[in-house]
Order: C-alpha cells, then structure tokens, then sequence
C-alpha cells in the first residue's frame, strides 16, 4: 500500500489539517472588509459561518452582538478559534466552534445569518451542495453572503495543474437555485479590493458576493 501523499492526493480533512498544522496562525484574524461593509448594518441575531477557519469573522460577529458559530473541517484550526474565544473572554453561545466536514454536518437551526468566505479549495469538492445547504440554514428575513475568489491574484504566478474554476456571481447563483418568491438578491457582482502583495507591493484581488435574503 502506497502512503506517499502529494497535493493531489490530499483531500479534505487531511488538505486543512496540514494548510493549518503547519504554522502557528494561517489568518490574519481581522474580519474581511466585505463582511464588515454588509454585516455592520444588519440587527444581531445568530450567525453561522461555513468553513470558518481559525475563527476571526465569528469572534469579529460576536464582538457585535451576534450569537455566532463556526464550523470547520480542521480540528486544529477550530481548536485555535476556541483558544482566542476563550482569551478574548467570548463564551458559548456568544462564540460556538464546531469540528466537523460540512458535506456530512446537519442542525436542526436556523439562522439570521449564513457566511461562506472564500470556500474553495485546490481540489473538487461537493461546493454546490454545500452552498445550497447553507441557503436552506437562513431563516425566514435572514441573509445568506457567499464571498469568494473570482481570480488568481494579481501577483500569483502562472500555475499549470488544473483547478477548480473560480467562482462567478451567475455561477453561484445558478449552484444555489433559489426559487425568487423565497428570495431577493441584493448583491451578486465582482468587486475588486486593494492589497499589498507578499513583496509589500500594491496589487488587486477580484472577490465574487452574492449577497441574498430569504423573504418573510
């Protein structure tokens, strides 16, 4: 039996467990400046966000009020968001972290806000599924924000393997399906932001948001 792993081979919880178990904190912690734009304006309530990472939007959405909970397929990313709950003095259900791959996971709960940022992965991987799982999670008035890479970066260099295609606002609209009397779609475009690359030179990211509600 071969137990030679390359790139290709890594998928799923084995891919996130070595991306975040090979340093001391993959993210930088603050919030995306996208979610901070949508979300400031909107009343707390809970929250859920999809792929969360070391934590940084939850623990950003529970300093604004929110009841917010993250779930994550690494248990070594998850174990670090409860970590800095714990130091910046955030308890459950103010900041609730769950280890567990989202292609598997349930709850029964609703939410008044659903969050994916930037789920993707170098690898094929049940996205549209999930995507749709996440809309049926917003409850009645709530919001769903998909937010993702719409290109290399600026700054990246040419890769030659195959990946997944970036997504596009009608590409994600079209993976969720929604049925438009159960939703509006307040924002579904390509935004472009302003970065400094890693050699501290200015560059440019294109994100994808969608951005919708469920109707009353």
């Amino acid at each position: 039996m071969d137990h030679h792993h390359d790139t290709e081979e890594l998928r799923g919880v084995e891919f996130w467990e070595k991306h975040y178990g090979g340093s001391e904190r993959v993210w930088s912690g603050k919030v995306n400046q996208v979610i901070e734009r949508l979300v400031t304006p909107l009343a707390p309530g809970t929250s859920l966000d999809l792929g969360s990472g070391e934590g940084g939007d939850v623990m950003w959405m529970a300093s604004r009020g929110w009841q917010a909970t993250g779930v994550d397929i690494s248990p070594t990313a998850v174990e670090r968001a409860r970590q800095d709950a714990a130091k910046h003095g955030f308890t459950e259900p103010q900041a609730t972290f769950i280890a567990a791959d989202l292609s598997e996971w349930s709850t029964s709960q609703t939410f008044d806000l659903v969050t994916l940022s930037f789920f993707q992965a170098p690898f094929e991987f049940a996205r549209a599924e999930i995507l749709r799982k996440a809309a049926q999670l917003v409850a009645p008035g709530g919001h769903l924000l998909a937010l993702s890479h719409a290109a290399r970066p600026s700054f990246a260099p040419a890769f030659d393997g195959e990946v997944p295609a970036f997504p596009q606002p009608d590409t994600e609209l079209e993976a969720l399906q929604l049925d438009s009397d159960q939703w509006s779609v307040l924002q579904a475009e390509v935004i472009e932001r302003e970065i400094t690359d890693p050699n501290g030179n200015p560059a440019t990211l294109e994100d994808t948001v969608v951005f919708i509600q469920r109707k009353q």
